[in-house]
């Protein structure tokens, strides 16, 4: 009995010892390997992307893949801040274009050696466009690039030349355009600028968006718009919507658009045309090869190349192509029909092998903007061909420039210790005041109540103005910043060496800004008044339903009402220009001119800014006595008089806090400028605010100089709140 006891309680302890064993080394969830993975994608892309986690996660369940989208627009320079410090993604999906910029920051980490068989699923060339000075950063996953959108019902054949193309013209129905192209878009009409020879960018990095190539091909295109071949002022947003609805016979555009088409749509995808009058050479758009990197000093180095092997390889890239739509780059991938019968796959592929790929050099991200202002010249009739490229030269020389020189930081670390002596010394005389230390005794228990609302206050409003204050003191760009002291300031302030009042310079952006906030301010309190003097009247009917509707545009999205009227203001689509059409008048370019895109700015803003005045009025209306109005009737004051010595003063105290804030809302409308002028013609539209996010995130991410212009932007509201509140205590004092 004894030696069965024994023997069932060592029974007992070995299956303990075996399920803690067991429990220990089994992979429970708390336990697996996270790689942390971000990416822009968005739509069938995405969900691509997170069926593909799934499929590596159930073949290697000791890893599990953390994915995060983070927006287009703020990827880089997100990963530019939170790589470095630990904080970032252990991989990374990026074009190969930004590879340098990576490297250059610090953020990469080399693939390694590639094994023969994974080597061999890939085209030279892709390899080739994801290494620097001979290695591997990155294992290629898909090729995007613009083909020719073929509208069947149109086109009874695929077009072989551009020529074809524009010689439709004469048989389209009325309204329909042979060719729906983004005509003021580089990155499209690189295409044809390829085909006469010409490029953005040589291979030493030097911008080259002038010439004679490049002459002819701006020559072509604003022909092909002056006779309606293409639209004019074509956005994306209007590519696809023209050729979605059958108004367009051809599109120039990338895979993307494919989703966006309706089913009832019969199209298809063929290859650019060649072009007759560049030599009979076909037309070669810039293409991107999308890369899986490694970010640098990831701890889970092995996990992440693993992870990039499975996403890159033939099962993942299968996943891709037929849930997500890519045009993947992995050989094997091709050999499944799914993937090698889909037509719109297939003709991408061809395309992306004639297609050159995108320059790696840093200044490629910088060539865009002024290639596009040039374009956008040209194209609007506003500057001879040859004299908007040279100027889009001098603004590339311009944003290139060299940041200042590093300087030494001992007179500034002087005059903060002088600073901070000073204030301990303050705080010790306090201290020494024994009515001040009564008075400290006396209200530490309301401290207590507000010491969390100051420290939270302290940690995302004062520290973050701190933080950005003390940036502007440094130069450089992205994450390689050095000391320059007052050099950004000195910069901004006498326009970099150029006229005070030359384009862009910030004298010539804050005429801008304050005649945007006057002119602003005036017709918001006009409008808003006089409405809410009408709503007051007890006499009017429907008041109720007149509040709501009049609310309506404060109460909608900035950028929704901002882009919807954008759209109103389109030259050939826009619902304004139809308007002036209907009473004779010639339809206006509203963003070809400052004063007309001012105007379209100013309307847009008109429009969204009056109810906030409106609804202050009303409510400021309803606290004035009745008695007031009464007593000056019976003194014979008429309907003007009543309302000027009666009702403007009882509403200046309650209409003096709302000015100010509008006032400061006006001067930081970021939103309005961006999404409705975008800052055109030319950057005369821009305001103070977002010029300082173009310096940030568009012209060679100058952060420094971008914190520059914030806290420049900060003094001027600061004084420009101070003079008002002197106004309003003067006023104050004469009224008592």
């Amino acid at each position: 009995m004894r030696a069965h006891k024994g023997a069932l309680l060592q029974a007992t302890l070995l299956a303990l010892a075996v399920a803690l064993v067991l429990g220990v080394t089994r992979p429970a969830h708390a336990q697996e390997r996270v790689v942390r993975v971000w990416h822009a994608y968005g739509g069938s892309e995405e969900a691509a992307l997170r069926e593909t986690a799934s499929a590596f996660h159930r073949a290697q369940p000791d890893l599990r893949i953390e994915l995060l989208a983070v927006a287009f627009g703020a990827y880089a320079s997100k990963l530019e801040a939170a790589i470095p410090t630990g904080h970032g993604p252990d991989v990374f999906l990026d074009a190969h274009e930004r590879l340098v910029t990576y490297d250059n920051a610090g953020l990469l980490e080399p693939y390694g050696p590639l094994p023969p068989e994974l080597r061999a699923e890939f085209d030279a060339p892709h390899l080739e466009a994801l290494s620097l000075r001979g290695r591997l950063y990155a294992l290629p996953l898909s090729i995007k690039c613009a083909a020719l959108f073929v509208n069947d019902a149109l086109v009874p054949r695929d077009p072989q030349t551009l020529e074809e193309i524009e010689a439709m013209r004469a048989r389209l129905p009325p309204g329909t355009f042979p060719l729906a192209l983004e005509a003021e878009n580089a990155y499209f009409d690189s295409a044809l600028l390829h085909a006469y020879g010409g490029t953005l960018l040589d291979r030493a990095g030097r911008y080259a968006f002038f010439g004679p190539a490049v002459e002819r091909t701006l020559g072509h295109l604003k022909r092909l718009t002056r006779e309606a071949i293409v639209p004019e002022e074509t956005s994306a947003a209007l590519v696809r919507q023209l050729f979605a609805s059958g108004r367009a016979a051809t599109a120039v555009n990338g895979p993307w658009l494919a989703p966006d088409l309706p089913r009832t749509l019969r199209w298809h995808v063929a290859p650019l045309p060649r072009v007759r009058a560049a030599g009979d050479r076909a037309m070669r758009p810039f293409s991107t090869i999308e890369g899986a990197m490694i970010a640098r000093n990831t701890r889970e180095r092995d996990a992440a190349r693993r992870f990039v092997a499975f996403l890159a390889g033939p099962e993942g890239a299968r996943i891709r192509a037929l849930r997500g739509g890519q045009i993947v780059a992995s050989r094997r991938a091709w050999s499944d029909p799914r993937v090698a019968q889909n037509s719109l796959l297939a003709t991408f592929r061809t395309a992306g092998q004639q297609a050159i790929p995108m320059p790696t050099h840093p200044h490629m991200r910088y060539a865009f903007e002024p290639a596009e202002k040039a374009l956008r010249k040209v194209m609007r009739g506003d500057m001879p061909i040859r004299a908007a490229l040279a100027e889009g030269a001098h603004r590339f020389d311009d944003m290139t420039r060299p940041p200042p020189p590093a300087r030494s930081p001992s007179l500034a670390l002087i005059a903060i210790g002088v600073a901070l002596l000073g204030f301990t010394i303050a705080a010790a005389r306090s201290a020494r005041d024994p009515l001040f230390r009564l008075e400290v005794r006396k209200s530490l228990p309301a401290y207590r109540y507000v010491v969390h609302a100051a420290l939270i206050v302290f940690v995302l409003v004062v520290l973050p103005l701190l933080v950005g204050a003390a940036a502007s003191f440094f130069a450089g760009r992205g994450t390689d910043m050095h000391y320059v002291g007052l050099a950004n300031y000195v910069d901004i302030l006498t326009a970099r060496g150029g006229d005070l009042l030359g384009h862009g310079s910030f004298w010539l952006v804050l005429l801008v800004t304050v005649a945007w906030t006057v002119a602003n301010l005036a017709i918001h309190l006009a409008l808003g008044i006089a409405l809410a003097l009408v709503l007051h009247r007890p006499t009017l009917k429907l008041r109720g339903v007149y509040r709501v509707l009049l609310i309506l545009p404060w109460a909608v999205p900035t950028y929704v009402t901002a882009l919807a009227w954008k759209g109103l203001f389109h030259r050939q689509f826009g619902a304004v220009n139809a308007l002036l059409e209907l009473v004779g008048v010639d339809p206006v370019s509203w963003f070809a001119s400052w004063a007309t895109a001012f105007t379209a700015n100013l309307t847009t803003n008109v429009w969204l800014g009056f109810p906030f005045m409106m609804v202050v009025t009303l409510g400021a209306l309803a606290a004035i006595p009745k008695d007031l109005y009464e007593a000056a009737a019976v003194d014979g004051a008429s309907a003007w008089q009543r309302f000027k010595l009666v009702t403007l003063p009882m509403l200046a105290p309650s209409l003096a806090p709302a000015v100010a804030m509008g006032a400061m809302w006006t001067f930081n409308m970021f939103n309005v400028v961006f999404l409705v002028s975008g800052g055109e013609p030319d950057g005369s539209t821009e305001i103070l605010i977002s010029e300082a996010y173009r310096w940030a995130f568009t012209r060679s991410q100058q952060y420094g100089y971008a914190a520059a212009y914030a806290v420049l932007i900060f003094l001027l509201l600061v004084a420009g709140t101070r003079l008002v509140e002197r106004r309003l205590e003067s006023a104050r004092r004469a009224m008592a």
